[in-house]
């Protein structure tokens, strides 16, 4: 059994490996970006994150549940929940051949407010009226990010909309099924289901990679499994509605490593748009905490 951190630290502790978190998964795109840039296939680069990612976290899944619990209980439903992560992944992968990391990345983030619209008609939960409107100002920062009709719409805007659309019904499925394994398991599970489909259709496209393309496959797999490991433990220090808006500050590092590997930086107009959503996004997850903690009232 994990040792648990003593109440008073936990979350400082959960806040931190969240924090850190968010600093290592821009790597992830600054490597996507430059295999995209070196004509490597979408769904090639997507396969190597799937793939590769299951064979890491196949040691730490065997270790906690034996080999019986690798095989997942209900193969359909992790097959769709991973074909929504592909989409996700492959969508915002290609929007990088488009977009800054930053950019992309702001508009993906529209995924927290998709998530809170749709989980009255998934998960059956209540959005209060105060939610509702945290839901429509943070779409107005999104469309202050896009900025429709001024001018020619960039097609990566699109992409990076749709994988945040994507990921929140992957999200949205995450949740259905939370507790059913512990969180490192049902990561392996994604991954190998994610990797099956994957294997089944990159030979379509297939490229054979050079030696140095490898290379940055593993590391993409790598810094995918890192990242999302430290989410998985920041989880086990700290409430979700404490490190929901830690997740904005992933950001930061896409700016700093997008400005360094490319040279791109963002416009005014996108940090004003990032600035809009990270407050709705800060309310929601308030209020969602707020209703964890006191009786349930008319109110959103």
């Amino acid at each position: 059994m994990r040792p648990t951190a003593p109440q008073s630290t936990a979350p400082l502790k959960g806040i931190a490996l969240m924090a850190v978190a968010m600093a290592v998964l821009p790597f992830l795109d600054v490597v996507a970006k430059i295999l995209g840039q070196q004509g490597v296939p979408i769904l090639q680069i997507v396969w190597a994150r799937m793939a590769l990612g299951c064979a890491l976290t196949l040691p730490l899944a065997l270790r906690l549940a034996g080999p019986r619990g690798l095989i997942p209980d209900r193969p359909m439903f992790h097959a769709l929940r991973a074909g929504f992560l592909i989409g996700a992944t492959g969508l915002f992968f290609w929007a990088l051949k488009f977009l800054a990391i930053a950019d992309a990345l702001a508009i993906f983030f529209v995924q927290p407010l998709i998530v809170t619209a749709l989980s009255p008609f998934i998960l059956g939960e209540y959005v209060g009226p105060r939610r509702w409107a945290a839901v429509a100002v943070g779409l107005c920062g999104t469309l202050i990010i896009l900025r429709p009709g001024f001018g020619v719409v960039n097609p990566g805007s699109l992409l990076a909309l749709g994988a945040g659309g994507c990921l929140a019904i992957y999200m949205l499925m995450t949740r259905k099924m939370s507790g059913r394994f512990h969180a490192l398991v049902t990561t392996f599970h994604t991954n190998l289901a994610g990797g099956i489909l994957t294997t089944a259709l990159v030979p379509l496209v297939w490229q054979t990679p050079s030696l140095s393309q490898w290379g940055l496959f593993g590391l993409l797999a790598f810094f995918a499994v890192f990242g999302h490991y430290l989410i998985v433990r920041a989880y086990d220090q700290a409430q979700a509605s404490l490190l929901a808006p830690m997740a904005y500050t992933e950001i930061i590092m896409a700016t700093v490593v997008g400005w360094w590997f490319f040279g791109d930086f963002p416009d005014g107009w996108t940090f004003t748009g990032v600035g809009i959503l990270i407050a709705s996004a800060i309310y929601i997850s308030w209020r969602e905490h707020s209703h964890k903690t006191q009786p349930p009232k008319a109110s959103g």
